[in-house]
């Protein structure tokens, strides 16, 4: 359905002016009104015929930022000369004549939970976070460091909680954030020539609306070489993504008093600035000064509530527990993310971030094989399985998306550096889903026989997009304002693809 999102004034025939603002917009792109309520009607009898709306109540969404290979993961190619598949070998799953990496025996064992998407595919072979995560159109390499421009659109997680809070409007602030991230700010921790990347930010929607973020506190507990960028030097790094100290924990970043500062003197402040308030109502309601209320409101209730900080604390796991996930920092960081949800949250992103180097972790374009051998792989393993499992034998599964996705895959043939690589590649490439109102057990699409195209049923990061809304119960066709307050599309140019729908 047509429709945007915000403050509406209506006229007294029941159309707001927003809503003419809108059709004046669309008419200037050649739609008549007639058009658009013809487009409206078609759209609402689409969606009408489509399964799977609202069957998930909330969405845990894992990005392992720099993208993992296809063909080490979920489309092995074993039949393909050795400089196209690689040195790893397949293994069967429990579904008949599927087969993954051999270092996914745990994965293997759970495939009939899962709907791999094989036939991913965009124009963007560079980091693209922000394009992959929000309804963009176009994209350019140059946006990918400057995560405030103008032209940037609001993250998938942003958008949840900005509809959300519009159906609710009125309404307090959920004591446990709707829109969560961690271990941190993404490629906050990339090294000294790290910049943070563009992706999730909730763009002209206003920063009350970016993902409340943790801080990870903890102790690596191995010691790892990582190889700099164009073959540089190799470095040896605590990496807690290889390991860490059970003494670990999360925590809200920010979300701390002052040491001289009491929750009753808190309260107390907090009495005095809404007395102030009083005078300003006279100012006009719009984006900005909502996203102003929200960060006073939000920061009131982290700092007040014990429950955001109960979900993030690891230690009331049994270490049992805490061991199946792995004891890692994506491991760790996937507990965390089942305990927000079961807490409350509607939206938990988990980065598995760089660190410590550029072209770290799952950037493979040095030393490949070793990284994905030796923790890459066994992490993914033992966290992705565990996580599905825990949220099954809790009877959250079927009523919880779980995304593996990242912003591209990596090149079919392999490239001549240290420990060999595989480059960017965005032709095609996989993800992975579970829970939540999609199939089980289905391969969707395929590449071609190197696994460097799609061969049937191409699908875009703009349809998971679409796909990701429909199964929260958001219509994907819904449009927000921008800061010119024009309509824009959610999920861009997405439609929701009935394939991996149960």
């Amino acid at each position: 359905m047509l429709r945007l999102l915000g403050n509406p004034r209506q006229m007294c025939n029941g159309v707001t002016r927003r809503d003419w603002m809108q059709v004046g917009g669309l008419g200037m792109l050649g739609l008549s009104l007639a058009d658009v309520l013809r487009w409206e009607q078609n759209q609402v009898l689409a969606d009408e015929t489509l399964p799977g709306f609202g069957k998930a109540k909330r969405c845990i969404l894992l990005l392992p930022y720099g993208s993992p290979p296809q063909h080490e993961t979920f489309d092995p190619k074993p039949d393909a000369p050795v400089e196209i598949r690689g040195t790893h070998n397949s293994i069967p799953t429990n579904i008949p004549g599927v087969r993954i990496d051999e270092h996914l025996p745990r994965i293997s064992e759970i495939m009939d939970r899962i709907t791999v998407v094989r036939s991913m595919t965009h124009p963007y072979p560079t980091h693209c976070v922000a394009y992959a995560t929000s309804g963009i159109p176009t994209y350019t390499p140059a946006l990918e460091t400057r995560p405030r421009d103008p032209k940037l659109w609001p993250y998938v997680g942003s958008v949840v909680d900005f509809v959300q809070s519009r159906r609710e409007q009125g309404q307090s602030l959920p004591t446990v954030p709707r829109n969560m991230a961690l271990p941190w700010k993404m490629n906050s921790r990339g090294g000294e020539a790290a910049s943070v990347q563009a992706g999730p930010y909730a763009a002209f929607l206003g920063p009350a609306y970016d993902p409340v973020l943790t801080e990870f506190e903890g102790k690596a507990s191995r010691t790892i070489p990582k190889v700099s960028p164009n073959n540089g030097p190799t470095h040896q790094v605590e990496d807690p993504y290889a390991g860490i100290e059970p003494e670990c924990q999360f925590r809200l970043a920010g979300a701390r008093l002052r040491g001289d500062m009491t929750i009753d003197r808190h309260k107390r402040r907090r009495s005095l600035m809404k007395q102030l308030e009083q005078v300003s109502r006279r100012i006009d309601r719009n984006l900005a000064t909502d996203s102003y209320d929200r960060f006073e409101q939000m920061a009131n209730a982290l700092i007040s509530s014990s429950q955001v900080h109960e979900a993030l604390d690891i230690q009331r796991e049994s270490m049992a527990m805490r061991e199946n996930y792995g004891m890692h920092l994506f491991g760790q960081s996937c507990l965390a993310a089942r305990r927000l949800v079961e807490a409350g949250s509607r939206f938990v992103t988990v980065f598995w971030d760089e660190y410590a180097y550029l072209n770290t972790d799952w950037d493979t374009h040095w030393n490949h094989y070793y990284r994905l051998k030796d923790r890459l792989l066994p992490g993914f393993d033992s966290a992705y399985s565990a996580l599905l499992l825990d949220l099954e034998q809790r009877g959250m599964l079927d009523d919880t998306l779980v995304v593996w996705m990242s912003e591209h895959g990596r090149t079919p043939k392999l490239n001549s550096n240290k420990g060999g690589g595989r480059d960017h590649w965005s032709s095609v490439y996989c993800l992975a889903m579970a829970g939540g109102g999609v199939k089980a057990g289905e391969i969707v699409g395929q590449s071609d026989r190197i696994g460097g195209d799609v061969h049937d049923l191409p699908v875009s990061p703009k349809d998971i997009l679409a796909t990701i809304f429909h199964l929260l119960g958001i219509d994907a066709h819904t449009t927000i304002p921008d800061r010119l307050g024009r309509p824009t599309p959610i999920a861009g140019t997405g439609k929701v693809r009935p394939e991996v729908i149960a």
